[in-house]
Protein backbone atom coordinates (compact mmCIF):
# COMPACT_ATOMS: atom_id res chain seq x y z
CA UNK A 1 0.00 0.00 0.00
CA UNK A 2 1.29 3.52 -0.84
CA UNK A 3 0.15 6.38 1.43
CA UNK A 4 1.04 9.15 -0.74
CA UNK A 5 0.46 11.92 1.91
CA UNK A 6 3.21 10.43 3.95
CA UNK A 7 6.55 11.16 4.02
CA UNK A 8 8.81 7.96 5.07
CA UNK A 9 5.75 6.30 6.65
CA UNK A 10 5.09 2.68 6.44
CA UNK A 11 1.79 1.65 5.93
CA UNK A 12 -0.20 0.12 8.86
CA UNK A 13 -0.30 -3.69 8.75
CA UNK A 14 -3.72 -5.31 8.75
CA UNK A 15 -3.07 -6.45 12.24
CA UNK A 16 -3.15 -3.00 13.74
CA UNK A 17 -6.12 -2.64 12.08
CA UNK A 18 -9.71 -3.84 12.73
CA UNK A 19 -10.67 -4.54 9.05
CA UNK A 20 -10.37 -8.16 8.17
CA UNK A 21 -10.58 -6.94 4.05
CA UNK A 22 -8.15 -5.56 1.85
CA UNK A 23 -8.28 -1.61 2.32
CA UNK A 24 -9.99 0.22 -0.76
CA UNK A 25 -7.92 2.13 -2.92
CA UNK A 26 -8.24 5.48 -4.62
CA UNK A 27 -6.24 7.67 -6.88
CA UNK A 28 -3.83 9.65 -4.27
CA UNK A 29 -4.19 12.96 -6.33
CA UNK A 30 -8.29 13.34 -5.70
CA UNK A 31 -8.03 14.00 -1.91
CA UNK A 32 -5.46 16.41 -2.92
CA UNK A 33 -7.44 18.04 -5.46
CA UNK A 34 -10.53 18.35 -3.05
CA UNK A 35 -7.88 20.17 -0.56
CA UNK A 36 -7.42 22.89 -3.24
CA UNK A 37 -11.05 23.75 -3.77
CA UNK A 38 -11.70 23.23 -0.13
CA UNK A 39 -8.87 25.79 0.50
CA UNK A 40 -9.85 28.03 -1.63
CA UNK A 41 -13.99 27.74 -0.05
CA UNK A 42 -12.67 28.47 2.98
CA UNK A 43 -10.29 31.29 2.19
CA UNK A 44 -13.47 32.75 1.04
CA UNK A 45 -14.97 32.39 3.71
CA UNK A 46 -12.50 33.57 6.08
CA UNK A 47 -12.37 36.81 4.07
CA UNK A 48 -16.04 37.58 3.93
CA UNK A 49 -16.64 36.05 7.68
CA UNK A 50 -19.33 33.73 5.47
CA UNK A 51 -21.52 31.45 7.66
CA UNK A 52 -23.21 30.16 4.51
CA UNK A 53 -20.19 28.95 2.81
CA UNK A 54 -18.64 26.82 5.86
CA UNK A 55 -21.86 24.91 5.53
CA UNK A 56 -20.71 24.18 1.87
CA UNK A 57 -17.36 22.99 3.32
CA UNK A 58 -18.86 21.06 5.94
CA UNK A 59 -21.24 19.07 3.71
CA UNK A 60 -18.59 18.24 1.41
CA UNK A 61 -17.02 16.97 4.67
CA UNK A 62 -19.87 15.38 5.60
CA UNK A 63 -20.39 13.18 2.56
CA UNK A 64 -16.24 12.55 2.63
CA UNK A 65 -16.99 11.40 6.06
CA UNK A 66 -19.32 8.69 5.33
CA UNK A 67 -18.66 7.49 1.61
CA UNK A 68 -15.22 8.47 0.97
CA UNK A 69 -13.75 11.91 -0.56
CA UNK A 70 -13.90 10.13 -4.10
CA UNK A 71 -17.40 10.46 -3.79
CA UNK A 72 -17.30 14.64 -2.75
CA UNK A 73 -18.13 16.70 -5.73
CA UNK A 74 -14.31 17.85 -5.50
CA UNK A 75 -14.11 14.39 -5.95
CA UNK A 76 -16.65 13.61 -8.75
CA UNK A 77 -15.15 16.52 -10.35
CA UNK A 78 -11.50 15.03 -9.90
CA UNK A 79 -12.74 11.50 -11.47
CA UNK A 80 -14.93 12.80 -14.07
CA UNK A 81 -12.81 16.12 -15.45
CA UNK A 82 -9.03 16.29 -14.21
CA UNK A 83 -8.23 13.01 -13.71
CA UNK A 84 -8.57 12.21 -17.67
CA UNK A 85 -6.37 14.74 -18.19
CA UNK A 86 -3.27 13.61 -15.95
CA UNK A 87 -0.55 12.02 -17.34
CA UNK A 88 1.75 9.69 -15.43
CA UNK A 89 1.83 6.61 -12.78
CA UNK A 90 -1.54 6.39 -10.73
CA UNK A 91 -0.51 6.39 -7.48
CA UNK A 92 -3.20 4.29 -5.16
CA UNK A 93 -3.55 4.99 -1.57
CA UNK A 94 -5.95 3.26 1.25
CA UNK A 95 -9.16 5.38 1.72
CA UNK A 96 -8.83 5.03 5.54
CA UNK A 97 -6.25 8.23 6.37
CA UNK A 98 -8.03 10.27 3.60
CA UNK A 99 -11.40 9.34 5.34
CA UNK A 100 -10.11 10.17 8.43
CA UNK A 101 -8.99 13.86 7.54
CA UNK A 102 -12.85 14.07 6.13
CA UNK A 103 -13.81 13.64 9.17
CA UNK A 104 -11.23 15.76 11.04
CA UNK A 105 -12.41 18.78 8.68
CA UNK A 106 -16.10 17.67 9.46
CA UNK A 107 -15.97 18.26 13.66
CA UNK A 108 -13.83 21.85 12.69
CA UNK A 109 -16.55 22.67 10.11
CA UNK A 110 -19.20 22.12 12.65
CA UNK A 111 -17.58 24.30 15.11
CA UNK A 112 -17.18 26.96 12.94
CA UNK A 113 -20.97 26.73 11.93
CA UNK A 114 -21.73 26.84 15.14
CA UNK A 115 -19.75 30.04 16.15
CA UNK A 116 -21.47 31.77 13.23
CA UNK A 117 -24.44 31.12 14.01
CA UNK A 118 -23.92 31.85 17.48
CA UNK A 119 -21.76 35.15 16.50
CA UNK A 120 -18.54 33.65 18.19
CA UNK A 121 -16.32 35.29 15.88
CA UNK A 122 -13.24 34.65 17.40
CA UNK A 123 -14.06 31.00 17.23
CA UNK A 124 -15.40 31.14 14.00
CA UNK A 125 -12.00 32.70 12.87
CA UNK A 126 -9.98 29.84 15.21
CA UNK A 127 -11.77 27.18 13.91
CA UNK A 128 -11.73 28.21 9.81
CA UNK A 129 -8.57 29.20 9.89
CA UNK A 130 -7.56 25.90 11.55
CA UNK A 131 -9.43 23.73 8.80
CA UNK A 132 -8.06 26.32 6.31
CA UNK A 133 -4.39 25.78 7.11
CA UNK A 134 -4.49 21.44 6.69
CA UNK A 135 -6.42 21.94 3.31
CA UNK A 136 -3.73 24.50 2.22
CA UNK A 137 -1.32 21.79 3.33
CA UNK A 138 -2.95 19.23 1.63
CA UNK A 139 -2.96 20.48 -1.39
CA UNK A 140 0.03 22.84 -1.70
CA UNK A 141 2.59 20.37 -0.28
CA UNK A 142 0.57 17.12 -0.14
CA UNK A 143 0.85 16.86 3.27
CA UNK A 144 -1.93 15.68 5.27
CA UNK A 145 -2.16 16.48 8.49
CA UNK A 146 -5.82 14.65 9.46
CA UNK A 147 -3.73 11.60 7.41
CA UNK A 148 -0.60 11.63 9.70
CA UNK A 149 -2.82 11.48 12.48
CA UNK A 150 -5.09 8.64 11.42
CA UNK A 151 -1.55 6.67 10.95
CA UNK A 152 -0.57 8.30 14.80
CA UNK A 153 -2.88 6.77 15.78
CA UNK A 154 -2.56 3.35 13.86
CA UNK A 155 0.71 3.40 15.14
CA UNK A 156 -0.46 3.93 19.29
CA UNK A 157 -2.65 0.66 18.59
Amino acid sequence: MTYSHVTSTAAPTSSSTHDSQAPKLIDARGPRFGAAVTSLILASALLTHSTPLVVISLAFFLIGSFFGPQFTPQGLIFNKVVKPLLKGEVVKEDIRPPRFAQQVGLLFTTVAVVAGLASWSGLFLVAVSACLAAATLNALFNFCLGCEIYLLIARLR
